[in-house]
């Protein structure tokens, strides 16, 4: 998959509003593969929303979405469990971890999938990440912060065109942010994909390809 277009898109919640300003919503709008992306919002503007959209969680939107093509509301659900197993990798702002769970077993979880990293390098983030010490932590037992790097984790342990992050550094620190996005840079490089991510204020200290408003 190397596009995802967008055309005429926006929620119903929203469709009769006539004061609505973005770059995202009831525009054309194009993500390509290989570039990356920054979506700058305002809470309640429908941020985590387009992410689950894109994703295809959610239809409740007026508008076209395809992927390469393909609208994505004929898709069938085989064939989203192949989009979802090996094209599109999402990092949830509520992140959608299972608390009774390790860490490790969380991620396991998806990497089971398709084995695309070996354990060397599952275990290396965590060490870069600063929760080594964690790996065997159930996650109901552990802070957001570390929540959410576990997630971060999980989300690249699959073969993938586009990353979309939802707000991936809201509960880090500004080392932990920097060395999230060494690791996200390195692993989309890597893998030649796109990177989508979500942000109210705080985000990743990228040359974003494109900033948008949303």
């Amino acid at each position: 998959m190397s596009n995802i277009i967008l055309t005429g898109v926006i929620p119903e919640i929203f469709a009769d509003r006539k004061d609505l300003k973005s770059d995202v919503w009831n525009t054309d709008l194009r993500f390509e593969q290989g570039k990356t992306y920054l979506i700058e919002a305002d809470s309640g503007t429908g941020k985590s929303s387009l992410c689950s959209y894109i994703y295809g969680l959610r239809g409740d939107y007026r508008g076209k979405i395809e992927l390469d093509g393909h609208n994505i509301k004929r898709f069938s659900t085989n064939k989203w469990c192949d989009v979802r197993q090996s094209q599109i990798s999402i990092l949830f702002q509520d992140l959608r971890l299972f608390g009774e769970l390790t860490a490790m077993e969380n991620i396991q979880i998806k990497h089971r999938l398709s084995k695309i990293h070996n354990k060397r390098i599952i275990t290396a983030w965590f060490e870069q990440l600063g929760i080594a010490d964690k790996i065997n932590t159930r996650i109901d037992h552990m802070s957001y912060g570390q929540q959410q790097r576990v997630a971060l984790i999980r989300a690249l342990c699959q073969r993938f065109n586009f990353l979309v992050l939802d707000e991936p550094i809201s509960h880090l620190d500004d080392r932990n942010s920097d060395i999230m996005r060494d690791i996200i840079l390195a692993e989309v490089s890597r893998q030649g994909a796109a990177l989508i991510t979500t942000s109210i204020g705080k985000h990743m200290n990228i040359d974003y390809d494109k900033r948008l408003s949303l």
